[in-house]
């Protein structure tokens, strides 16, 4: 389960009067995990007593050490499909709402969506999607043209993701039985409305505010109608929502919305996880269905083992990933991964000094000493090598802002910071070199000219490179991010050069990096052969990878008959000499 990233950033000023009671921050934070009940909470107590709709080889149990979870009960291969189900609610994030349908998600040129007549706001593939969204939509409709009536500017004229999604889920509220699956599965999502820490105070407090502005309240009273009775509740409902928010993602995991789906909640987090979300758009799932959220296994899970996805970007370094799970979703990680280990962690590793082909841990400022694990060298210029990785995470910081804002401060940023960090000794794997690569690759990818250049396709074929080596060596074999990188290199592999590059000598051809001619169409396609295995597994068998996979499939079938053409030609001038 992942936060929804866009939270913090749509805040908009309130009236004085709050709707958070401020002995909300006042209790300590318990250090249990999110999806476990507290014994404050007697609003949680009886959760695990709620019948989910889960597969017969899924059950709910509770442990001493993660509380409530999934396990398997029986076993499953790298591939399988855990659960497949519509979430609860689910909202498109404001910049997709004129070009994805907001019913089933699908992405549609602006020119044949149909947008809402009244509210204007909302696009659906058609009268179909319209008609089956209106159930909650008539409600949102009238929400959002009264928003739009006291926006202080355009820019707020729409409400962020996360109040327009708790407005459908409180709707969808009203309509369900209090004694119904749907709302006790919901109540039953994890709150920390008792431990919320001073930090996220101000964060739920606007959250409350907008909340109530837009389902159209003047007071706590009249969220009677909605099943709170209390400002407490209020703060409940708006803390399962932050902790319990799932992103909606593209078939190559783009950011396009929030969703809540409480039986996907119940799987617990670890940084080396059995298990992925994903949102394939499998062919064989129709669009009424979209968007569609899969549990993927990633590694063969065995009866009675624990099924754990992840919450966080678990590329980044142990620290980082335990700020990020305490800030979000209240608990510090004891998966096997953050436990105190003697190997190296690929996110923090250098080379060795001497060249020898080993790697030592990247010196801190707690710990200095590094030596290498394979020949002993010690590492010497640690202060070059510390100072390199705080830039490295402040050009990080900056890029990422300025990414849609400044595209050619952000490119030059990453740019300039790369090599420094190359050459300071960090593995492709390491943070924040691998991190600044993903980014240096986005970035090249959306700049591409028109017409294409050998030299900026080039670029973005050896940024890509950079990443999938870095991503190879700490994401699990099957990972969708791992499947989609090599994806997204393999097409670029298959792009027809604009201007293909003839190398002096044999030598400069092996050493030539993107190869050009024939050596570069067997690239593309081994590369594709290799995305889509991957595919197969982070987006489901049964799947075919998902759409993405489904596209792999096709664009290696197109290589191989172009590869056979250029077999057969090589073959008629050998018989003409």
């Amino acid at each position: 389960m992942s936060s929804f990233s866009g939270l913090k950033a749509s805040r908009i000023s309130k009236e004085s009067k709050s709707y958070v009671a401020s002995s909300s921050t006042s209790e300590k934070s318990p250090t249990t995990h999110p999806l476990q009940p507290s014994s404050t909470e007697g609003e949680n107590a009886d959760s695990e007593q709620v019948i989910y709709d889960l597969p017969s080889n899924i059950d709910v149990r509770k442990s001493n050490t993660s509380g409530r979870g999934l396990w398997a009960k029986a076993y499953h291969r790298p591939g399988d499909i855990l659960i497949s189900v519509k979430p609860h609610i689910a909202v498109l994030s404001n910049q997709y709402l004129n070009s994805h349908c907001s019913n089933c998600f699908g992405s549609s040129p602006a020119s044949s969506l149909k947008r809402c007549t009244t509210c204007r706001t909302i696009w659906y593939c058609d009268s179909t999607c319209q008609n089956k969204d209106w159930v909650l939509h008539k409600r949102e409709c009238a929400a959002l043209q009264e928003w739009a009536k006291v926006a202080p500017s355009p820019d707020v004229s729409v409400p962020s993701d996360a109040v327009r999604c708790l407005g459908r889920l409180l709707w969808r509220r009203q309509q369900k039985s209090n004694d119904g699956t749907w709302v006790k599965s919901v109540e039953a999502m994890q709150s920390h409305r008792t431990s919320i820490q001073s930090s996220s105070f101000e964060l739920h407090t606007h959250l409350s505010h907008a909340l109530v502005r837009y389902l159209g309240l003047s007071s706590p009273q009249e969220l009677v109608e909605f099943g709170l009775s209390s400002a407490r509740d209020l703060v409940d409902i708006i803390s399962r929502f932050i902790t319990n928010t799932f992103t909606v993602t593209t078939p190559t995991l783009t950011p396009v919305g929030a969703s809540i789906s409480p039986v996907v909640a119940l799987i617990n987090h670890s940084c080396d996880p059995n298990a992925v979300v994903v949102f394939p758009r499998a062919s064989d799932i129709p669009s009424s269905q979209e968007p569609q959220m899969q549990v993927i296994a990633l590694r063969a899970i065995q009866p009675d083992e624990e099924i754990l996805t992840s919450y966080i970007d678990t590329t980044l370094p142990k620290d980082q990933r335990q700020k990020a799970l305490q800030e979000t979703y209240n608990f510090d990680c004891s998966c096997d991964l953050c436990k105190i280990s003697t190997e190296i962690d690929p996110r923090e590793a250098i080379w060795c000094p001497n060249s020898c082909g080993g790697t030592c841990p990247a010196p801190t400022e707690e710990n200095s000493l590094s030596r290498c694990t394979k020949c002993k060298a010690i590492v010497k210029n640690t202060d070059a090598i510390l100072d390199a990785r705080r830039v490295g995470q402040e050009a990080l910081d900056k890029a990422t802002a300025l990414q849609f804002q400044d595209h050619a401060k952000a490119q030059q940023l990453t740019t300039n910071l790369i090599p420094i960090l190359t050459s300071s000794g960090l593995t492709p794997s390491s943070h924040p070199l691998l991190a600044l690569s993903r980014l240096h690759q986005s970035l090249l990818i959306s700049a591409l000219p028109s017409p294409l250049t050998q030299e900026a396709l080039d670029d973005a074929i050896r940024a890509a490179t950079r990443s999938t080596t870095g991503l190879s060596a700490v994401l699990t074999y099957g990972h969708p991010v791992r499947g989609i990188a090599l994806a997204e290199l393999g097409k670029m592999l298959a792009v027809d050069e604009p201007m293909p590059k003839e190398p002096g000598s044999p030598v400069e051809a092996a050493l030539m990096y993107p190869p050009s001619g024939a050596a570069r169409l067997k690239l593309a396609y081994e590369t594709l052969v290799r995305a889509r295995k991957e595919l197969m597994v982070g987006f489901g068998r049964v799947n075919e990878g998902g759409e993405v996979g489904r596209e792999v499939r096709e664009g290696i079938v197109a290589l191989e008959k172009e590869l056979g053409v250029w077999k057969q030609g090589v073959r008629n001038v050998l018989e003409l000499v």
